[in-house]
This record gives structure tokens, C-alpha cells and sequence, in this order.
């Protein structure tokens, strides 16, 4: 049997080096290349000495487990007992979901055939299984289960961060009350420039049993202003709530927002409930979330300690805001 012994260190040292990159992403910590580098070269020296007959003795739980104490004091360095047993933590999870991934889809791969082949019975009555996985396969079912593995983890960060800001909204017009999800963005600054309130947009499809009949899936493509028109011919008991709002949409020119102005609104954010009675909710026709997390998007004022408060109405003297940008 011929073994290429640099082909094992370099295979090593790309397995070594993907498990401590993907352990200081998930840390959320920046390494420093030359000691990443080393790291990986500890490890991967490691694997080597087990083609020494003499190194036998270092092929016990206690100096691998003192190995990757060594490989992650190396990367990281030694930022006090809790960091380093988190950092230890990580780094033998990553390991664990490779080496299932690993396992696991060698044998989704394998016939019954091939898998019973494998099994045979020990003298003590136990049960024993033959493993024999390619080198290819091993290589390349490896990076493709961390893959795998980060692009899950990121899909979580970003829900844990949405969920953040995400909170309750109750919207309520006479006796009618509509309840939905609403995103928090803090960069939005769309108001009405007549009175200076605030608006939340909301999806148009919660409100479609109270609007016109004629009005249903047209807000998406036609402009309010024509479907206000249209109010002539038809009986709308919110008519006198109906407001445009102006903006102006990203690389698209001025635009109008249908807006209802509400009796009152509540937002409820990590425990605490704000109302006002100073906002308008605008219409709008698209999803605003592409997998229904939330329906409306909350303006930033609106979970202000003052949105609670009786807001003053804008003095003559104030100066014009300028055009609403969303």
C-alpha cells in the first residue's frame, strides 16, 4: 500500500483550517492569518504521526483532546476560562456535524447489500460495523456538509436579528381592529408632510374586506389617486380617513401612498405597549415580506416614549419637510 503522506498533511490542513474559520465565524471573532495558518499546521502535523510506529502513544483521547487545546490556544489565544471553554464548545460541535454529515450521507448512499455486508457479530454476542469511506468522498462531503451547516446558521442569525424587531401591531378604526406582525425600521422617515404624522405602511390585503369592492388587487398597479376618484360612484363610510401621501421610491420618481387615518394605534415591543392617536397607515398593494414574517413596517416614532404622549400640533414657523424617501 502506497500512502502520500503530503497529499494527507495538505488534505489536512484545508480540513483543519475550514473547522477553525468556520469556529471564529460562528464566535463571531477575527483571526489573525498567521495564526490561523499555524493552527492549521498543528493539526494537520498531528495527523502525520500516525504513520511513525513510534508515536503510537499520542493516539489516545487525553493527548487529542490536549491537541485541540493546543490548536485552539494557538488561533485564538487565551482570553479568559469562559471565552476559551466557548470557543472549545464550538470548535467540537463543528466537528460533530461534519463527521455526522459525513457518516450520514455515506450510508444514505449505500445498498442494503452493501450495508449488511458490512456488520458482523463479535464473540461477546455484540454487533460491529465494517466503515470504509473514500478519501474523495470524505474530502468532499466534508466542505459541502459545513456548507451546508453555515448557510443554515446564517438564515438563523438573521431571523434572531428580525425577530428583534419585529413586534404587534393593533390598528383600530370604529369598532373594526386589525392585528398583524410589523418590522421596527429605524430608517424610515416617511410622513405626511401636511399634518407631520407619521405612517406605517401595512399590507393592503388586510384590509380588503373594508375597502371597495372595486378597489380589490388594484393597489398594486394602478396609482390612488385614480381610485379615490372613483369614490364619486361608490359609498365609502372611511372616505373622509383617506389620505395621499407623497414619496418617492428608490431610483423611481414621486409617487402617492393611499393612507387611512386611524382612531388609534398600539405597537407592542419587548414588553412594552405604545399608542397614539398620531399616524396614518398607509396602503400597500406588494407583500412586504417575501416569507410572511411580518405585515406592516412600523415607523421608528412610533415606539417612542413621546408617541404615548399627547404630541403638539406643528407651528406655523415650521419649515417644509422635504420629500418622503422610502
Amino acid at each position: 500500500m502506497v500512502v502520500y503522506v503530503d497529499l494527507i498533511f495538505l488534505t489536512n490542513l484545508c480540513i483543519d483550517g475550514t473547522l477553525i474559520g468556520l469556529t471564529a465565524w460562528m464566535r463571531q471573532t477575527k483571526l489573525v492569518w498567521w495564526r490561523w495558518l499555524l493552527s492549521a499546521v498543528v493539526g494537520a502535523l498531528y495527523v502525520v504521526m500516525m504513520f511513525v510506529p513510534e508515536f503510537d502513544f499520542l493516539f489516545t483521547f487525553l493527548i487529542k483532546f490536549a491537541f485541540s487545546l493546543v490548536m485552539l490556544s494557538v488561533a485564538f489565544g487565551y482570553k479568559g476560562l469562559q471565552a476559551f471553554m466557548r470557543t472549545l464548545g464550538t470548535f467540537y460541535v463543528i466537528n460533530f456535524v461534519a463527521a455526522g454529515g459525513i457518516l450520514g450521507v455515506h450510508y444514505m448512499l449505500q445498498s442494503s447489500g452493501e450495508l449488511f455486508n458490512g456488520i458482523w457479530f463479535t464473540a461477546s454476542g455484540g454487533m460491529s460495523f465494517d466503515l470504509k469511506i473514500a478519501f474523495w468522498f470524505t474530502f468532499i462531503v466534508f466542505f459541502a456538509v459545513l456548507l451546508l451547516f453555515k448557510i443554515v446558521q446564517s438564515a438563523k442569525r438573521k431571523t434572531n436579528r428580525l425577530t428583534n424587531y419585529l413586534g404587534k401591531v393593533e390598528v383600530c378604526i370604529d369598532e373594526i381592529v386589525v392585528s398583524c406582525t410589523g418590522l421596527l425600521d429605524t430608517g424610515n422617515q416617511l410622513t405626511d408632510p401636511l399634518s407631520r404624522m407619521p405612517v406605517m405602511v401595512m399590507e393592503v390585503s388586510l384590509w380588503q374586506e373594508m375597502l371597495p369592492d372595486s378597489w380589490k388587487n388594484r393597489l398594486k398597479n394602478e396609482a390612488p389617486d385614480s381610485l379615490i376618484l372613483e369614490l364619486d360612484r361608490e359609498q365609502f363610510e372611511w372616505q373622509n380617513r383617506l389620505r395621499l401621501v407623497p414619496y418617492r421610491g428608490v431610483n423611481k420618481g414621486t409617487a402617492f401612498m393611499l393612507a387611512i387615518k386611524p382612531d388609534r394605534v398600539k405597537v407592542s415591543m419587548d414588553g412594552t405597549t405604545y399608542e397614539t392617536t398620531k399616524v396614518l397607515i398607509g396602503l400597500d398593494g406588494r407583500a412586504l415580506s417575501s416569507d410572511g414574517k411580518y405585515q406592516a413596517i412600523i415607523h421608528p416614532e412610533l415606539v417612542q416614549e413621546a408617541a404615548s404622549a399627547p404630541s403638539k400640533a406643528p407651528s406655523a414657523e415650521a419649515t417644509e419637510k422635504p420629500l418622503n424617501v422610502v
